[in-house]
């Protein structure tokens, strides 16, 4: 069984930078899709970004340019490395893993961000 764990959450002023990772248990395969999504108090979970088994990288607009996402299949670890923050990047970030099935349909806990003076 998978189990996706986030770190590096905190509080950073706005225009600093963090760095969340997602640590992998159980082994997930190569060609999974992976993401980060992130939710806030009384907001639906949104997407932030995503990468293909194939290594292709899309970005929310909200992020596009201020955040970066990487992926090591081989230490089975996903990062996430944002700048320039914003208060309005304050949430809960999840790290998630899909496979081709419904079942293949993993989540982290969540780490929380909070940006703010």
């Amino acid at each position: 069984q998978v189990q996706l764990m986030e770190s590096g959450g905190g509080l950073v002023q706005p225009g600093g930078s963090l760095r969340l990772s997602c640590a992998a248990s159980g082994s997930i395969f190569s060609f999974y899709s992976m993401g980060w999504y992130r939710q806030a108090p009384g907001k639906q979970r949104e997407l932030v970004a995503t990468i293909t088994g194939g290594g292709s990288i899309s970005y929310s607009e909200a992020v596009k340019g201020r955040f970066t996402l990487s992926r090591d299949n081989a230490k089975e670890m996903m990062y996430l490395q944002m700048s320039s923050l914003k208060p309005e990047d304050t949430a809960v970030y999840f790290c998630n893993a899909k496979g081709p099935i419904p079942e293949a349909d993993y989540w982290g806990k969540g780490t929380l961000v909070t940006v703010s003076l």
